[in-house]
């Protein structure tokens, strides 16, 4: 029978910008982020991306790239870092245009917080297309650039926000939110939210406060957004609004009766993503 680890509820706490390694492998359709291998493990960059064709774990590209998927297929080990050191660990030992692809659960061993360069910033790029797939030198087949045109097409429209960490812009259908995920304590974020919501204060210009979720143990705030709100747009009112909810976080007394309805009904909507 093959180890399991004991499950992890925040996975990627510890490494650097945890919220948008929670955001690559939650929320963000098509994105990129950089990281760096421990000297012990040769000090090798490493694009963090959101997948990879057919749901492969990771990919030593024929230029020697090193690319590692934090949405992959199967089963896990329950440890989402585990999980994922294990397939950067193998990337590294395979040939180069060899890709790491489903395998067994994996066992106790080191996760990313041991084999990552915990002082190499993470920093997220969201795209709308998945060439980075590819080695910029290789030769673009018809077949290829069809195959890529094809996994573009599920790509939904999402953007980072510059007015706060991790909050994310995401267009589905007709409908336009945004998606911010908190670094806090569960249980201070939630009050937060509550005392605001209690207050008719949760919302901001342009939009209506609609729940939360969990996400790799960490709680992402929604706000549904004016139909045809573009990112660009929500940065000004959405930046306005951060003091009201800094101010929220700050407050330590007991919630109020209002707040207390607020925070039963949030917590009775609220849905997990593992």
């Amino acid at each position: 029978m093959p180890a399991h680890t004991d499950f992890v509820l925040r996975p990627f706490e510890g490494l650097p910008f945890e919220t948008d390694w929670v955001a690559l492998k939650e929320l963000v359709p098509a994105g990129t982020g950089t990281a760096r291998t421990t000297a012990e493990h040769g000090s090798r960059d490493v694009l963090v991306t959101t997948v990879l064709p057919e749901g492969w774990r990771s990919l030593h590209r024929a230029d020697g790239a090193v690319l590692l998927a934090l949405q992959t297929l199967g089963a896990g080990s329950g440890d989402a870092s585990r999980d994922a050191a294990a397939a950067l660990l193998e990337a590294l030992e395979v040939e180069p245009g060899t890709a790491v692809e489903g395998g067994s659960l994996v066992g106790p061993g080191p996760r990313l917080q041991d084999v990552l360069d915990l002082d190499v910033p993470f920093e997220v790029t969201v795209t709308d297309t998945f060439d980075y797939w590819l080695d910029p030198s290789a030769e673009r087949t018809p077949e290829l650039v069809g195959a890529l045109e094809e996994a573009d097409k599920g790509i939904v429209d999402t953007v980072k926000l510059a007015a706060a960490p991790s909050a994310y812009w995401v267009r589905m259908g007709a409908k336009e939110f945004l998606r911010w995920v908190q670094p806090l304590d569960e249980q201070v974020v939630l009050d937060a939210l509550a005392r605001l919501h209690g207050r008719r204060e949760s919302g901001f210009e342009g939009s209506k406060f609609i729940g939360y979720f969990r996400a790799a143990g960490l709680v992402v705030p929604v706000w549904e957004l004016a139909r045809g709100t573009e990112a660009e747009e929500l940065e000004a009112p959405f930046a306005a609004f951060l003091p009201r909810f800094e101010a929220a976080l700050a407050e330590t007394g007991p919630l109020d009766a209002n707040a207390r309805r607020a925070r039963a009904g949030l917590v009775a909507r609220q849905v997990t993503l593992r």
